[in-house]
């Protein structure tokens, strides 16, 4: 996740709440079936600024994807606070899909919301601490003495927390820019290992990645994710967006100039040459286990996620069923990418 929020993304999340319920009425009334009846409208909001880990879903809009499927796509920006914010859209009804991880989902299903993922783009998490390398920290259990800029509710913060010693470190609000980073030695941050890092050291940092999935906290990332009930009420509407959205991954880890150039219209502060490494970078974190469908999801992975947040004490004990948690029917397996089979 970057630094930086343009004017352009600000004007985009504030159109979240207007017009909504218009929007979402149009779509519970067309049918995705009807001939002639026109392209069916959908809402899908971003769980943060427009980047690499949005690439699959922007491209299925760019390259016609989703209008393939009779469907006209508004996707929307997130910015700070958009994690949380997606999921009360969902709980409202005012969009029908949004870009969120295992862990919000599992809190979400805590909560109450019935929320469902239909798609992992990220079978590894790419959520990482990123350190000075001339701090010459090896591992996470060598951070001492610094400063950690991170959100340190969220579940991978509590985790580090638990399972770290964390001697002399002070945590500090993040506030998804890179600035301070660059300007003091003995700071550290949350990141994206695809993204901020690639940032810092093109302004002319030494940034080294430090993976919080080597701790043993690993969700999945960049999960499309629906509602319950959109998947009862709407099951057409959802099969032809994951289908869209396959296509669109297949599309852009094979060749994202197109999508990265409409990614840098939508957030300026990324530069094409962030964008290309983000693409290149994140091949690996996308791999499906083998035989498996690009996007597909296990129930023990999930499983051991929700033993995890219980372990931390976020939920109680059989709060959340993992069965519950996602769906895989709705994916197509033809649409695996190639270069990921």
């Amino acid at each position: 996740m970057s630094s930086g929020f343009p004017r352009t993304c600000l004007l985009l999340l504030s159109a979240l709440c207007l017009g909504c319920g218009e929007s979402q009425q149009n779509s519970q009334s067309a049918d995705a079936n009807s001939p002639g009846a026109g392209p069916v409208p959908f809402r899908l909001a971003l769980n943060w600024y427009p980047e690499t880990e949005h690439g699959g879903y922007i491209a299925a809009d760019v390259t016609g994807y989703f209008a393939e499927e009779g469907l006209a796509a508004e996707i929307i920006p997130g910015g700070p606070g958009a994690p949380q914010a997606v999921i009360a859209e969902l709980a409202a009804g005012r969009i029908q899909f949004a870009i969120s991880s295992a862990d919000n989902v599992i809190r979400a299903r805590q909560a109450g919301v019935p929320v469902v993922a239909l798609l992992a783009a990220l079978q590894q998490s790419p959520r990482c601490i990123m350190v000075h390398e001339a701090a010459g920290f090896q591992s996470l259990h060598d951070l001492k003495n610094i400063e950690l800029s991170m959100s340190e509710t969220r579940p991978f913060a509590l985790w580090m927390k638990k399972k770290l010693p964390l001697e002399g470190v002070t945590i500090v609000p993040f506030n998804g820019l890179v600035g301070e980073f660059l300007l003091k030695p003995d700071f550290a941050q949350q990141a994206y290992v695809f993204s901020e890092p690639f940032i810092a050291k093109e302004q002319g940092g030494d940034p080294q990645s430090l993976m919080v999935s080597e701790i043993g906290f690993n969700p999945y990332s960049s999960l499309l994710v629906t509602t319950e009930s959109v998947m009862q009420d709407q099951p057409d509407l959802v099969r032809k967006v994951v289908a869209g959205a396959q296509r669109g991954w297949q599309t852009y880890l094979e060749s994202p100039l197109e999508t990265n150039q409409r990614i840098q219209e939508l957030n300026e502060e990324m530069s094409q040459e962030a964008l290309a490494y983000g693409a290149e970078a994140m091949k690996p974190l996308c791999l499906p286990s083998e035989g498996a469908v690009f996007g597909e999801m296990t129930e023990s992975r999930w499983a051991e996620l929700i033993r995890q947040i219980e372990e931390l004490g976020e939920i109680s004990e059989g709060d959340v069923e993992a069965a519950r948690c996602f769906s895989n029917q709705f994916l197509r397996r033809a649409e695996t990418p190639a270069l990921l089979q």
